[in-house]
């Protein structure tokens, strides 16, 4: 991989903190998008559309920090490997 110059570094450090973000912020973050979810669920069913139940708030919650620790893992490597 190529040297990045500074206008690529800025990308990639920004898509590192927002792995970071994430990660840090999966609980909030989860639970706000599973409420909306929910929301949309009982649109749906009361239209008698029959879609599989949300995850629970847990699982979403996993789900989003491990996608933030993968994005900040995939991101921190991609620094490394375009520094040296």
């Amino acid at each position: 991989m190529a040297c990045l110059d500074s206008t690529h570094m800025i990308v990639e450090i920004t898509r590192l903190l927002l792995g970071v973000a994430i990660a840090v912020f999966h609980r909030p973050l989860a639970n706000m998008i599973m409420q909306q979810e929910r929301q949309l669920d009982g649109f749906f069913r009361s239209r008698g559309v029959q879609l599989p139940a949300p995850p629970s708030d847990a699982t979403a919650q996993n789900l989003y920090f491990i996608i933030g620790i993968f994005i900040a893992l995939i991101e921190s490597g991609r620094i490394w490997f375009s520094i040296s």
